[in-house]
């Protein structure tokens, strides 16, 4: 795995709730981890909503230059990206925008992905309209990939109904990618469930022996929705 990852996928894929996940895991591991938040275009969930959680736990956030709520969704990006971007002693979580209007904002930071420090993850929700097969899936990596010239090195399923998700979403998305892997040469990382989901898996036989099962915690879905 490379130094700096760019994590990519259409709304709703869950990009963010991945990309808090792996600055958590990296930081858990001792390495000096940044996550920045580059989803400053058409914004849902931000995972500079959960700066204090972040640093609180030794990853810096880098997003706005004002850090104040107030001024949360301003697109004025903080010069402070650039540091964790060079600095070669960082592993960079870049957090970027759903589909190629969010993904452009990667093209100001382009000279920092030729130095092969980069990997590029398609997040992969095959629950979504928009990318529950493989022609919607890879038009989305397809705009991503000609407006940044940035190719995808990973994909990642996460496959989620939210706290609804099953065993059978999971393997929809796997399957859905394994698709891709073959027609792209684009290989699976992860197939990412919470820890219920992964002991239910736990008691099952037959499963592809690829699935790469990562077990994630939800952070961004607010505790309210589920009441």
């Amino acid at each position: 795995m490379k130094r700096i990852k760019i994590i990519t996928g259409h709304y709703g894929s869950g990009k963010t709730e991945y990309s808090i996940n792996i600055a958590l895991d990296l930081c858990g591991q001792g390495k000096k981890t940044a996550l920045v938040d580059l989803d400053i275009a058409n914004v849902y969930f931000r995972s500079r909503e959960r700066q204090t959680m972040l640093e609180n736990a030794g990853i810096e956030v880098h997003s706005n230059i004002y850090h104040s709520d107030i001024s949360a969704d301003l697109p004025a990006l903080s010069p402070t990206i650039r540091k964790v971007l060079e600095d070669s002693s960082y592993h960079t979580i870049v957090d970027v925008g759903g589909n190629e209007t969010g993904a452009m904002i990667l093209n100001q930071f382009s000279r920092h992905f030729d130095g092969g420090e980069h990997e590029m993850l398609y997040v992969v929700n095959a629950n979504r309209p928009e990318t529950e097969d493989y022609r919607g899936a890879m038009h989305h990596l397809h705009r991503i990939t000609e407006e940044t010239r940035i190719k995808a090195d990973w994909l990642v399923n996460n496959t989620h109904m939210l706290r609804e998700t099953t065993t059978e979403d999971i393997l929809k998305g796997y399957h859905l990618c394994r698709e891709i892997s073959e027609k792209e040469g684009i290989p699976l990382l992860h197939s990412c469930c919470t820890q219920d989901i992964y002991q239910a898996f736990q008691k099952m036989e037959g499963l592809p022996g690829d699935l790469g099962l990562y077990c994630i915690q939800l952070y961004m879905r607010p505790s309210w929705l589920d009441r």
